[in-house]
């Protein structure tokens, strides 16, 4: 099943909004893969996925783009502007429609990308399609029968799938459509449990208020062969409630997943993250195969956790997954690594302390940084148990610490992927990145968590090589980023915005909202 599909592949998403690229309309486009001479039509897939339409709907198509990429899509090519695909929405469909068309090269690379995504729940070959079902007969009917023909034979085995979005279908119903499905010329054996072909049955309602999809979405009907479909049993083996060791700040066990997803994390790369806490990022990774390392300024976390029964490490044995080479304390703002260590990991993808839930925290202590009393050296025999004075960390330091140190520790075409926390004022966000030289954006996925703020996954491929030159750059760069921004990115202000009281909760109080935002004490957390 390895040949290139020139045929329609259909999939469902829920949710689907995609950042960056528009959608193409034309659908007679070509596509160049891999070298010249390898022409494809373009290809029509649709993904279907797990969450409501508002949730996660942004990080679908990043998701789809980076594993297409890890299975080979693009070929050996270089160029990351030409490493994406080519999408467009079905007729009469929304762009938060629940289902979308995609460009894949093989039936191998879709399978492969059904069975890893998080959030697609299958992807099919398109038989048909229409607005009721005497057009989704007719096309059907039109469809080649030299491509139905393999998946109808006698000595063969299939099931017919009817799904349903926005809309209830009872189980006389969808007998009633199976039985609809006569004038397909099915000769192989029902087989519910096992069977070798799938075929599924999908159909949309028309958008109501109550239903859950997006405007302007209308009834359409799809009927396909099924090219590959999600592990439904991955996310409630990695619940967050049923692990070991959690901390305040663990990772949701879906969220890890697709960043991990996004790193391209597999068998034979390195994954890093600076920032491990509990390390549920690197549980994440290592599911997927790859070799994990991570580090943290509290040494608390990283080596004594809860007891020797409930750590970082029990996490892994928990799940039977490969133990991390390495947990180090380390402080991010004065890395371990030897200056001229370079090209280390293959992906450092991580969640940097912002100052909402926890704050970050870096070494020196006050009085140190103030100068107010010199460094000092820790006697031997105090070594074992001592804590180092740790400072306040600000976001806009460790976000420029995270680029330097990706710059420098990631080989080429390595992936850094983080989440950035953005302000929503009047509920809008002109969002702008850090930047460096060094680095690609990609992606950037926002995740809604209140009327105040969000954040943003980032995801950047490094394209240049690190060298003292490109630094000093970037540290101009960084300069420039902070003026602009140090309206919140200093510390305490994020935190003090999200949680201050609004005007209207001020004034029936009777209280005066500060015009200062930052915090009148000092903490662990801010």
């Amino acid at each position: 099943m390895g040949h290139a599909i020139n045929e329609k592949i259909v999939g469902l998403v829920t949710g689907g909004r995609l950042t960056g690229i528009p959608f193409e309309e034309e659908t007679e486009s070509r596509r160049i893969w891999g070298d010249s001479k390898h022409v494809n039509i373009l290809e029509e897939v649709v993904a279907v996925m797990t969450k409501p339409v508002k949730t996660l709907g942004v990080f679908v198509r990043p998701e789809v783009e980076a594993l297409a990429e890890l299975f080979g899509a693009f070929g050996d090519t270089n160029d990351i502007k030409i490493r994406t695909l080519e999408w467009r929405l079905p007729e009469h469909h929304h762009i938060d429609s629940p289902f979308h068309f995609v460009n894949l090269p093989s039936e191998d690379v879709a399978k492969n990308i059904a069975n890893r995504s998080i959030l697609v729940k299958g992807i099919y070959e398109l038989w048909g399609e229409g607005s009721n079902y005497e057009e989704l007969k007719e096309a059907i009917n039109n469809f080649p029968d030299e491509r139905k023909t393999p998946y109808l034979a006698s000595d063969s085995t299939f099931r017919i799938i009817v799904d349903s979005l926005g809309k209830v279908t009872s189980f006389h119903e969808q007998n009633e459509r199976i039985r609809g499905l006569d004038y397909i010329a099915f000769k192989g054996r029902v087989d519910l449990r096992n069977p070798e072909h799938r075929f599924c049955l999908l159909e949309t309602d028309d958008y109501n208020s109550n239903n859950g999809l997006p405007p302007v979405v209308q009834r359409r009907v799809f009927f396909g062969r099924e090219v590959g479909g999600a592990n439904r049993k991955l996310l409630p083996t990695y619940q967050l409630k049923s692990r070991t060791y959690l901390g305040p700040t663990a990772m949701d066990a879906e969220m890890a997943l697709l960043m991990a997803n996004q790193g391209m994390a597999n068998p034979g790369k390195l994954v890093y993250d600076p920032f491990v806490g509990t390390g549920s990022i690197l549980v994440a990774a290592a599911h997927f195969g790859a070799m994990t390392m991570g580090a943290d300024i509290d040494i608390r976390v990283v080596r004594d956790g809860r007891g020797p029964d409930c750590n970082v490490w029990s996490n892994f044995k928990q799940y039977g997954l490969s133990m991390p080479i390495s947990l180090l304390r380390a402080d991010n703002n004065l890395p371990p690594w030897r200056p001229g260590l370079k090209e280390v990991f293959d992906a450092i993808i991580c969640d940097p302390p912002y100052g909402v839930r926890a704050g970050g925290r870096k070494s020196g202590g006050r009085k140190i940084l103030k100068g107010m009393v010199d460094p000092y050296t820790v006697p031997e025999d105090k070594r074992t148990d001592h804590i180092p004075s740790t400072a306040p960390y600000s976001l806009v330091e460790c976000v420029h610490d995270l680029l330097d140190l990706a710059a420098r520790m990631l080989v080429m075409n390595g992936r850094l992927v983080f989440f950035y926390p953005v302000l929503r004022e009047d509920g809008c966000t002109d969002a702008t990145f850090p930047e460096h030289p060094c680095f690609t954006l990609v992606a950037s996925c926002e995740q809604i968590l209140s009327f105040r703020y969000s954040r943003y996954l980032l995801t950047m491929v490094k394209t240049s090589a690190y060298s003292n030159e490109i630094a000093e750059v970037a540290k101009q760069m960084h300069l420039e980023f902070k003026m602009n921004h140090l309206k919140w990115l200093e510390d305490g202000n994020l935190h003090s915005a999200v949680f201050s009281l609004s005007d209207s909760q001020a004034c029936l109080e009777g209280k005066l909202r500060l015009e200062s935002s930052k915090p009148k004490y000092r903490g662990k957390y801010v």
